[in-house]
């Protein structure tokens, strides 16, 4: 029989399987708790990394809304399908892992600066007629704020 310490480099499934199944038992002694920490530590990271993902693509398409209101209702319409989607993932997110409301604004914080750079580069791809912005007509700051981002029912041509 493979020592569990070494499963988990050798079949990290059975690992995992090992692992639940001692746990189960309450039998300590046979756990492998350096590799089980380090999960535990990397699903809580994974968690608000999807998290700041989401929030990226949202902030982006919002911003494309906000600086290429202009741009023919085909495109807003794709823009807006992927803000309701992404808003949807960041709530499904929140209500499923609570905890993650006190990361939210640290995730904005993070994801802002990468949202505005997707929207100026997707921006710039702008074809057929479609006005591409300057790269000042992204604000620096997030001109969105919580309440905003995370209501289903946000957004209009005046932002």
């Amino acid at each position: 029989m493979v020592p569990v310490q070494e499963l988990y480099e050798a079949d990290f499934q059975r690992w995992v399987q090992e692992t639940i199944s001692a746990l189960e038992r309450q039998d300590f002694a046979h756990l492998d708790l350096q590799h089980l920490l380090e999960e535990l530590a990397e699903l809580g990271r994974s968690e608000r990394k999807a998290l700041t993902s989401n929030l990226l693509i949202l902030l982006a398409h919002l911003l494309k809304l906000r600086v290429q209101g202009d741009a023919p209702e085909t495109m807003q319409g794709s823009w807006l399908t992927s803000v309701a989607e992404q808003r949807q993932r960041v709530l499904f997110d929140l209500q499923e892992t609570p905890s993650l409301r006190s990361y939210l604004e640290a995730a904005m914080e993070k994801a802002y600066p990468q949202a505005r750079r997707l929207a100026i580069r997707e921006g710039r791809l702008a074809r057929l007629g479609v006005r591409v912005p300057e790269e000042g007509d992204y604000p620096l700051e997030c001109p969105f704020d919580l309440g905003q981002i995370l209501d289903e029912d946000f957004f209009d041509n005046s932002v």
